[in-house]
């Protein structure tokens, strides 16, 4: 989906362990440089170069990888985008975040704990078998720089860094300065349009995620990406208000 020249939210299409689901990667673009935030699941790197070439950006333009955070559906094809490109790329993360994506430590939750709302239904064994695998198979790429909240990066008429924990501790959020686009990552998730908050089974620390909505007024939205969910646009103050005094 276009959200001005120069910004598309992508479509990316998985089978979930609770069936087919969209997962929805930004990518911003100007002349010279061209910014991902967030690279899938394991094995989309395709699906992405190819939607890039189809808006006009080759893939040798790719600049930068902005990570909102550590889970698997964000950072798995990182490994496979690195391996083509090389260190043409700069990888961007919060300092919290790095040490999972760079393999020192487990992804946080993948862990039958963590994993209980998305596996609810399976058997036993099956369950037990998913989460292994995935902790055998765990994606992970280096990081070249860490984040900070309120850090501006110069790429694509300006984006700005918004620190914001609780679906992980390092998680982040993207402000695109040249259309007012807050890439809200797993902050948030919307339903048809409309904002929905925090998804509560797989945010361990949901005081602070609400908490964390609140660096969202201090910006004119005028568009939001939720990387579940999709696009949202229209009363984006109201709705982040409210979703402020949530419980």
């Amino acid at each position: 989906m276009i959200i001005e020249h120069g910004a598309i939210m992508l479509e990316l299409k998985i089978d979930g362990f609770g069936g087919p689901q969209t997962l929805h990667p930004t990518l911003v673009w100007d002349g010279q440089d061209a910014v991902l935030i967030d690279t899938g699941t394991p094995g989309q790197w395709g699906q992405i170069r190819n939607e890039m070439e189809r808006h006009g950006v080759p893939a040798e333009q790719l600049r930068a990888i902005l990570l909102t955070h550590q889970d698997i559906d964000h950072i798995g094809s990182l490994p496979e985008i690195l391996e083509e490109a090389g260190f043409s790329i700069n990888v961007y993360a919060h300092p919290l975040e790095k040490p999972y994506i760079e393999g020192e430590l487990p992804l946080m939750k993948a862990t039958m704990e963590h994993m209980a709302w998305q596996l609810e239904g399976l058997p036993e064994g099956e369950r037990m078998h998913i989460v292994s695998f995935l902790i055998a198979n765990l994606p992970k790429g280096r990081v070249d720089h860490t984040l900070e909240d309120g850090q501006a990066l110069p790429y694509c008429g300006g984006i700005e860094v918004i620190y914001t924990p609780g679906h992980t501790p390092g998680h982040l959020s993207l402000y695109l300065h040249r259309s007012q686009t807050l890439v809200a990552g797993d902050a948030m998730f919307s339903v048809n349009g409309k904002l929905m908050g925090p998804h509560r089974p797989s945010t361990p620390d949901m005081d602070a995620a609400v908490h964390s909505l609140q660096r969202y007024l201090n910006y004119e939205i005028e568009n939001v990406i939720c990387y579940h969910g999709g696009f949202a646009r229209g009363a984006i103050r109201a709705q982040l208000e409210a979703l402020v005094g949530m419980d």
